[in-house]
């Protein structure tokens, strides 16, 4: 459950507790900004919520309130601690690594991540819907992020990592854990077995896609199954959907000779394409 932000949804206790209710759904896990979270996270757990992912990208109040313009860090802080008072496990800590913004703080964050028995993950900062500033020179990448880690921590040594997961986790000799998203350097595209639906029904393959499918009005219609099949109109279209999949928006932006941020009147004209909607 990501967004936007989905501690903002009025009923998101109850969709919880539904979808948890769902056997076949083995992992349910949401993605937050933490603003809201220590007044949520007990209940959420309670409800049936198994992970939380707080985005942190800085342990700074004044670089926090310069990226999210916001004088709420203390705020987020409490929002981690409250998942742990939940009982909450296998907590990440997302991190947007930039140049010049919070590129001194790696060693830092993956310290504050131990001591709330949390994993900081490093996100490569992404030319994404919404990025309209985004500049190769300000892309921190893995290689860069490792060799920085191992100038103060050791070298860090790859650690077990599952195969659909976006990050590559890795161990410092003294024990610390962190994983690293090289999206932007390194596509992962040909093992990408993310997809996105949005608040309003639209299924995305990709974060980069173009192009989202309408499953809402679908499962709005509630169309009967076909007995004579036995097929799902919502869930065969979700199968051939998906095994048509073919998209690789990150290797298609790597490769690009002129690599630039989505223009703001395409952003206007489809707010599909800002990352707010699609989540990540």
């Amino acid at each position: 459950l990501t967004g936007g932000e989905p501690l903002l949804r009025r009923d998101l206790t109850e969709l919880v507790a539904r979808i948890a209710s769902i056997q076949a759904i083995t992992d349910l896990a949401l993605t937050t900004n933490g603003t809201h979270l220590a007044e949520h996270a007990s209940r959420l757990r309670s409800a049936g919520l198994g992970r939380v992912t707080i985005s942190l990208d800085t342990l700074r109040a004044d670089r926090h309130h310069r990226l999210t313009r916001r004088d709420n860090h203390g705020t987020v802080l409490a929002g981690i601690d409250a998942t742990l008072a939940a009982g909450f496990e296998n907590t990440k800590i997302n991190a947007v690594v930039m140049r010049g913004v919070n590129d001194d703080e790696l060693v830092d964050l993956i310290r504050f991540g131990a001591e709330h028995r949390a994993e900081v993950r490093f996100i490569e900062y992404m030319d994404v819907g919404g990025a309209t500033r985004w500049d190769p020179a300000v892309v921190v990448g893995a290689a860069e992020i490792l060799e920085r880690v191992g100038r103060e921590l050791g070298h860090p040594e790859p650690a077990p990592s599952p195969p659909s997961a976006p990050a590559r986790r890795f161990t410092t000799p003294d024990g610390h854990c962190f994983g690293i998203v090289a999206s932007t350097s390194t596509p992962f595209c040909s093992s990408c077995d993310r997809s996105r639906l949005t608040a309003d029904g639209l299924w995305y393959h990709c974060l980069y896609a173009a192009e989202g499918i309408d499953l809402g009005s679908v499962a709005r219609r509630e169309l009967p199954v076909d007995a004579s099949v036995g097929v799902d109109p919502l869930v065969e279209r979700i199968r051939s959907a998906w095994e048509r999949r073919a998209d690789q928006g990150a290797v298609d932006r790597l490769a690009m000779d002129n690599r630039e941020p989505t223009p703001v009147r395409i952003l206007r004209a489809d707010p599909h394409r800002e990352m707010h909607t699609r989540g990540g």
